[in-house]
């Protein structure tokens, strides 16, 4: 089964879909609001993890960063929009 971390953004809307059309079955979201996700861990089983930059702190994409390169997980970052995303996938083809 393919999962997915998403950090940032109170919602996802139609990025579930396009994550579901690449492929992902299992969608993980963690909101990255600085008073509830102060200690995120990856959950296991997870093949990638995707990073909404404009809706996460600094500190938050730091440590998932590290727990990413710990655990060899491929990581992308970009905006909230399901354009950048599709074209962050189209880059690591």
């Amino acid at each position: 089964m393919s999962s997915i971390l998403v950090i940032g953004g109170d919602r996802l809307g139609n990025i579930i879909e396009l994550l579901e059309g690449k492929g992902f079955q299992e969608i993980h979201h963690v909101t990255g609001r600085k008073n509830s996700q102060t200690g995120v861990k990856i959950p296991t089983g997870v093949q990638l993890i995707l990073v909404l930059t404009d809706f996460v702190n600094h500190n938050l994409a730091k440590t998932v960063k590290s727990q990413a390169k710990d655990r060899k997980l491929p990581i992308l970052f970009c905006k909230r929009s399901c354009s950048d995303i599709a074209k962050a996938f189209q880059r690591t083809a």
